[in-house]
């Protein structure tokens, strides 16, 4: 590794998006850059300058990659990424911060191989099924518009973000126009073991899924809440490793698991999960945190993993950002369906003039 790059971007969305935290106007990015070889890897924090998601930000991210990871990409030669994540093992937490650089490393090195990287982490998928988050909307009328559309371009899977005193108008009112279609409710733990009797009033409406009702942490009532209402219960945030994802499998806590990246600290370990779900049984997708093309390109490339048996959040850039900053944004190649890239690495590389428009800062180290 000869040099590192940190760019701090600030990128406008196309809309606002927003959730039972609040709403964004537009996304702060922290890319990772390394070169080595005649090669540059990219990799992306999945950190917003907030907690609300977990408790990493960017600052902090930028931070524990500044003082300590970059010291070590600098000072020590790794045959492997596996030999990078083995070697920063001692450091505790800080997943997002460390998934970036080990993105990074996973690019530079299937780059350096001339191999895409949904080959060397041994995916086989090549055809990618799409699926959409949709924010919380200024009225139903405007929700049941918004997914109308979505279904008519073919999203596989519409995901709408729920919040108290909302959601079973919305689910109802979308049941009733649109009919029976995949779909799903996310609550970014916005509910408590109380609200189980309303969360079972959404039963009758066939949903695929409620993602992580309950605290942000938690397994423990997750599993009760299993016992007390029919629709699968799917885990985002509580589950932060394997060892997590067994705990909660062993609890009876979710049917479902939403994995991300930044979330369990890198593709290492995404990989390990989604080998335990293939042995579980368990339905698995992908998130997304609204990511730049970087992001989403790794995310594509961890879907190619036969484990993956649901749509993900995946969505084309265009659907989030004014403009992305990579020169070949996914979009799709047939309605509902992204097609992966058989350029080497992770599949795309920086587009310079829209990089430079969005650029807020850059650190350069080595």
């Amino acid at each position: 590794m000869e040099r590192v790059e940190l760019h701090r971007l600030r990128m406008p969305m196309k809309e606002p998006f927003e959730t039972s935290f609040g709403v964004e106007y537009d996304k702060s990015v922290l890319i990772v850059a390394i070169h080595g070889g005649g090669f540059v890897g990219l990799g992306e924090c999945g950190a917003a300058d907030d907690p609300f998601y977990l408790e990493e930000t960017n600052a902090s991210a930028e931070y524990i990659i500044t003082h300590f990871l970059v010291p070590m990409l600098l000072s020590t030669e790794f045959d492997s990424p596996e030999e990078f994540v083995r070697s920063i093992a001692h450091i505790r937490r800080n997943e997002m911060a460390k998934a970036a650089v080990e993105a990074a490393i996973w690019d530079l090195f299937s780059r350096s191989r001339g191999t895409p990287l949904y080959r060397m982490i041994g995916g086989t998928k090549i055809e990618i099924p799409v699926g959409i988050s949709v924010g919380i909307q200024p009225t139903i009328d405007q929700l049941v518009s918004k997914v109308a559309g979505y279904l008519e371009q073919g999203y596989k899977r519409i995901k709408i973000k729920i919040k108290p005193g909302k959601e079973v108008d919305q689910v109802k009112a979308l049941r009733t126009t649109l009919g029976d279609f995949p779909l799903m409710a996310d609550a970014n733990s916005a509910y408590c073991l109380e609200d189980a009797e309303l969360l079972g009033s959404l039963d009758r409406y066939n949903l695929m899924m409620i993602e992580q009702p309950l605290a942000y942490d938690d397994l423990i009532d997750h599993a009760e809440l299993a016992k007390k209402i029919s629709t699968p219960i799917c885990l985002d945030e509580s589950i932060r490793s394997l060892s997590h994802l067994d705990a909660a499998v062993r609890l009876g806590s979710c049917q479902i698991v939403n994995l991300k990246m930044p979330r369990v600290g890198g593709v290492l370990e995404s990989i390990k999960i989604a080998n335990f779900c293939a042995g579980a049984g368990l339905d698995l997708w992908c998130g997304g945190l609204l990511e730049t093309g970087v992001g989403r390109a790794f995310n594509l490339a961890i879907t190619s993993l036969d484990a993956f048996t649901l749509p993900g959040d995946t969505a084309p850039s265009e659907r989030y950002f004014v403009r992305d900053i990579v020169d070949r944004p996914a979009e799709f190649s047939s309605p509902g369906i992204i097609s992966l890239s058989e350029r080497p690495g992770v599949g795309v590389d920086f587009d310079p003039s829209t990089l430079q428009d969005y650029l807020v800062a850059s650190t350069s180290f080595g």
